[in-house]
């Protein structure tokens, strides 16, 4: 696809909604925001007291009353040795739970992580093929299973919390796509989908339809496998998945204070807006940016970045993954040359604050590094731009203005500093 077809076609993701929605657009001038954020607190250290070294924070949270939860997985880089660490809002030890473990309330393979306002943590776990449940106090609650598989959800997909309690959304949202319901065959969206875990039997509900980019054929960009000399189809291999493009548009979703929605699902700057529960797009945010088109230099600059290292770590793991899976005499091939989408998106990042903010990060200069962050309200008011480099998008965002970022020593051992947001952007 050319880069112009492919702006066409982003564009024709956002224009089927169109119908009886309001759309706003905002001004391409930006206006600065200041970024000196006070400290509130930071938890986490190089040597100290078992309970306040970590050692891979794969997510954090905050509860009503400001408490920080930490979900450290140690040094297990499957995290299977999670504890969650809570801290008041001062700073103060308050409890940790979790451990590693195969039984009820213990964690095998967790992949997914939420925290509810009330303290309710929500925790997905491959081996218990479940999201276990535990209550604001770490005390284990149940087991809540879905539906798995084809037609099901999938419990890799990332979550994120109902701020209305009792339910968690679940999709590709913020990664590449190559496991989720938008990767499987004959998939025609890339849905997000509002899981009720209130009881033992997961009620699903489809909120969100994202448009979902065209990909490459099963098997292209991944390694080949033979068995006995014998060349194996990609689609018994991947099971009809695709892997995405590198560069393909994320699919960057946001939770509203009401439970709505504000998601991007294209390369172009276009916020959508939904009603709590309902697919339809009430509002269209834009402002004038659009995505450019990959050339070589844009190539070059990809392929020593990042995110290409990332995406070649994700695959070699695939290969590992398919060595074991059909036995020594299986040769794996050596990986391709990883097809590129033809068009930078303009979004990279989206997030919502406890307040209903939707902090936005759209590319810089550079494909990766320092990235300005726009502030908008859900009604399409702008309320500023953060400079590249200025901050980055919280890994949480809680009550009064707190805001949590993590952060990496030159040893890479992680912290999590607490600050407070000023009332404009909380």
């Amino acid at each position: 696809m050319t880069p112009a077809l492919a702006l066409v076609a982003s564009i024709a993701a956002i224009t089927p909604s169109l119908v009886a929605q309001e759309t706003v657009a905002i001004t391409g001038e930006d206006q600065p925001l200041d970024a000196d954020f006070p400290e509130v607190f930071r938890v986490g250290v190089t040597e100290g007291e078992s309970w306040e070294m970590f050692g891979s924070v794969h997510s954090v949270g905050f509860d009503e009353h400001g408490n920080l939860y930490v979900f450290d997985g140690g040094g297990d880089p499957l995290g299977a040795s999670l504890r969650i660490v809570v801290f008041d809002s001062a700073g103060a030890l308050l409890r940790e739970f979790g451990s590693a473990g195969e039984g009820p309330g213990e964690f095998a393979m967790p992949t997914g992580y939420a925290l509810m306002r009330d303290g309710t943590t929500i925790v997905a776990d491959m081996v218990h093929r479940a999201y276990q449940v535990f209550d604001a106090e770490g005390r284990f609650v149940r087991m809540a299973r879905p539906v798995l598989g084809r037609g099901g959800v999938s419990l890799l997909a990332p979550i994120l919390p109902d701020p209305r309690g009792g339910a968690i959304f679940a999709g590709d949202f913020g990664t590449a796509g190559a496991l989720g319901p938008g990767s499987r065959a004959g998939a025609t969206s890339r849905p997000v989908t509002r899981l009720d875990v209130s009881g033992e039997a997961v009620e699903a509900d489809t909120v969100a339809a994202g448009w979902l980019p065209s990909r490459p054929e099963p098997g292209a960009g991944l390694p080949g496998v033979k068995v006995g000399g014998r060349t194996l189809d990609p689609d018994s291999v991947y099971g009809g998945r695709t892997f995405p493009f590198a560069l393909e548009p994320y699919l960057l979703v946001g939770i509203l204070p009401d439970g709505g929605l504000v998601y991007s699902d294209s390369s172009a700057y276009a916020l959508k807006v939904t009603r709590p529960d309902r697919k339809e797009i009430v509002r269209l945010i834009t402002r004038p940016f659009r995505p450019e088109p990959v050339n070589g230099a844009i190539r070059e600059e990809f392929s020593k970045g990042e995110e290409a290292a990332r995406l070649s770590g994700m695959r070699q793991g695939m290969a590992y993954g398919l060595s074991l899976r059909f036995g020594d005499d299986a040769e794996v091939s050596d990986m391709p040359e990883l097809p590129l989408y033809p068009e930078v998106p303009v979004l990279v990042a989206l997030s919502t604050t406890w307040d209903g903010r939707i902090w936005v990060a759209r590319r810089g200069d550079q494909l990766e590094g320092d990235r300005p962050i726009d502030v908008v309200t859900a009604d399409g008011r702008y309320i500023g731009t953060f400079p590249a480099g200025a901050t980055e998008v919280p890994a949480a965002f809680g009550p009064d203005g707190m805001a949590a970022f993590i952060e990496l020593n030159d040893l890479d051992v992680a912290s999590v500093v607490v600050r407070r947001l000023p009332a404009a952007v909380r």
